[in-house]
């Protein structure tokens, strides 16, 4: 039961709670994407907890209540969610790796960024950090007259899946969004930590264009790009989901230290 009710803030939805799992030296951050929940990363995170990991799948600032609630919150609330995390992690773990799907990927990319020496491994799964759409040009200005658009949630192909996200975009969030993406981009030659990262050929929320930047980007000596034929943007939770559990764990496996 979470106490969020007590300080003023929604009830979190029946789903979207947070996940940890004390484990082993290896340690998991997995964060969720924008509009979404930890419901999202949660069979991924106890996947990993089974092997004997330590895994933490935070609930972003303002996710898995209201998107009302959303608005009232910044990129800069979201990211100090997975900073604290990361930083709690590294006090029980030798190592650790991040993970992150959607925007989920471009805070993992910060974190790498700003704290190199405590991010040993990335997995990004459809990460955003740019699109294509023009649209997104007009959301810093329509954000101030219109509080919501149409949800980017639950683009799923396997059915009966549910990431607990908003059916509604937070405008006031989406253009705080995209200021963080364009901070993550401006320093992505920061990043050196080995780096998998999955892309769905068919993803009706993120473009090719993120995928290229990061590659193109970053520094890290070792840079693997998977594509995935069976999923859409939420692959987590779609046909794939097994096969990311899997390779993101033997990826982990080649790379953490053995105890």
């Amino acid at each position: 039961m979470s106490d969020s009710s007590v300080h003023g803030h929604s009830p979190v939805r029946t789903g979207a709670e947070p996940f940890y799992a004390p484990g082993g030296r290896v340690g998991i951050l997995l964060s969720h994407g924008f509009t979404g929940s930890p419901a999202s990363m949660a069979p991924w995170g106890r996947f990993l907890a089974e092997l004997g990991h330590t895994v933490a799948v935070p609930r972003l600032p303002g996710h898995g209540t209201t998107w009302q609630e959303m608005n009232t919150t910044t990129w800069r609330d979201w990211y100090g969610e997975v900073d604290d995390a990361l930083t709690e992690l590294r006090s029980q773990c030798e190592w650790v790796a991040v993970c992150g799907l959607s925007m989920g990927g471009a805070l993992a990319l910060r974190l790498a960024e700003q704290r190199p020496e405590d991010v040993d491994a990335l997995v990004l799964v459809n990460p955003a950090i740019a699109l294509k759409r023009r649209d997104l040009l007009a959301v810093p200005l329509l954000s101030r007259f219109v509080p919501s658009l149409a949800g980017v949630g639950n683009d799923i192909k396997l059915a009966g899946q549910d990431e607990v996200a908003y059916d509604r975009t937070p405008l006031k969030a989406l253009a705080s969004q995209l200021q963080l993406w364009r901070d993550v981009r401006e320093n992505l030659e920061q990043v050196t930590a080995p780096l998998l990262m999955f892309r769905s050929v068919e993803d009706h929320v993120v473009d090719e264009i993120t995928a290229r930047l990061v590659l193109d980007g970053v520094s890290s000596s070792q840079v693997e790009l998977i594509e995935l034929r069976d999923s859409f943007h939420v692959a987590t939770l779609d046909h794939d989901a097994e096969f990311i559990m899997e390779t993101s764990a033997q990826f982990i496996a080649d790379h953490a230290p053995t105890p």
